[in-house]
């Protein structure tokens, strides 16, 4: 963990110009949204490198595949619903097919944007779970935005990346990247076993550190690998509780994180209650990223309820409790992203 929370403005945009800089053969290919998912800054640097393909998502990945094909290595950068939606054949059969080094470099997941269910991607690592020869990350934080086109970069196939923009809060050291199907143990205890991801790790730790007050014993761990899901460290995590495992994740609770760790527990024979927080069988309307988080049951208060599910018994912790462990106060003032 970072021992001072900070905010990190853009740093994909400033990142990707810096990492791509000794690598000639990453192009970036951009879908009519590239200053919205920080591309610009590339385009400044490397105009011979990108290409802007309009608002045509299906074509640009038949584009992807060519440029693939020949030696290159496409970085597509949209918002995540126009990755994994619209061109989701010419994904399957163009690029994941053949196993081509695409990665896909999706932004506004989940409920990170008031723009409603057209623009929410709630829906996206259900759907590329599903797809042959995928790899599937998210980052949860700047250092995470900082450190995963490396981790892209090595994985011989298509790589989907659930990608963060704007302001970005900088939860872990600088010095400890991302790693590839490798969770990130951020506290250990017997009680109950928590699995977080995304921006949902941030709730997790305002959580955790109200609980512990209360003397909860909790295990925490931050999932940034969703397929593969065969990490060790996480079977260990749902073996080791006494009460249960609660995952909580800004998807769905069918076919992301939750679904992930029920499948690992039945296929291990882990006989534990699990109770899987995220959207339930619904879509988001539009609003700020905070509100919704509160209404959909994704913030601190539902991972405190969920645990007192668990050990059947109240703590008395109020939000006034959870805001005043509150990471950060410049992030949890922060606006709601624009499309």
């Amino acid at each position: 963990m970072a021992s001072e929370f900070e905010i990190v403005t853009r740093p994909h945009a400033k990142n990707l110009v810096a990492w791509a800089k000794d690598k000639p053969r990453v192009v970036v290919l951009s879908a009519d949204l590239t200053t919205s998912c920080e591309a610009d800054t590339f385009r400044d640097a490397y105009p011979d490198r990108f290409f802007s393909m309009g608002m045509a998502e299906q074509n640009m990945m038949g584009f992807a595949a060519g440029l693939a094909r020949e030696g290159f290595f496409p970085y597509i950068h949209t918002f995540a619903v126009f990755i994994t939606r619209r061109p989701f054949d010419q994904l399957a059969m163009s690029i994941a097919y053949p196993n081509l080094p695409v990665r896909f470099i999706g932004f506004l997941p989940g409920i990170t944007t008031p723009g409603g269910v057209t623009h929410q991607a709630i829906d996206d690592i259900a759907l590329m779970r599903i797809v042959p020869n995928m790899t599937v990350l998210e980052v949860g934080d700047a250092t995470e935005v900082e450190s995963v086109l490396d981790v892209a970069q090595s994985i011989n196939g298509p790589v989907y990346v659930r990608m963060l923009r704007g302001q970005v809060p900088r939860l872990f050291r600088e010095t400890e990247p991302l790693q590839f199907n490798h969770a990130r143990i951020v506290s250990q205890g017997s009680d109950v076993t928590i699995l977080s991801s995304g921006i949902c790790t941030e709730e997790a730790l305002r959580a955790t550190r109200a609980l512990a007050t209360k003397g909860i014993s909790l295990h925490h761990s931050h999932i940034s690998t969703h397929k593969p899901f065969t990490d060790p460290r996480v079977l260990a995590a749902l073996h080791a509780p006494r009460y249960g495992v609660v995952t909580l994740e800004n998807h769905l609770v069918t076919g992301g994180l939750g679904s992930a760790v029920a499948e690992m527990m039945a296929e291990h024979g882990i006989g534990k209650k699990l109770v899987r927080l995220g959207l339930r069988d619904e879509y988001a309307h539009g609003a700020s990223r905070e509100y919704l988080m509160k209404k959909y049951g994704l913030d601190a208060m539902a991972l405190v309820r969920a645990v007192e599910q668990l050990m059947g018994e109240r703590f008395g912790l109020s939000e006034e409790d959870l805001a005043a462990v509150r990471l950060t106060q410049v992030h949890s003032a922060a606006k709601a992203e624009a499309l």
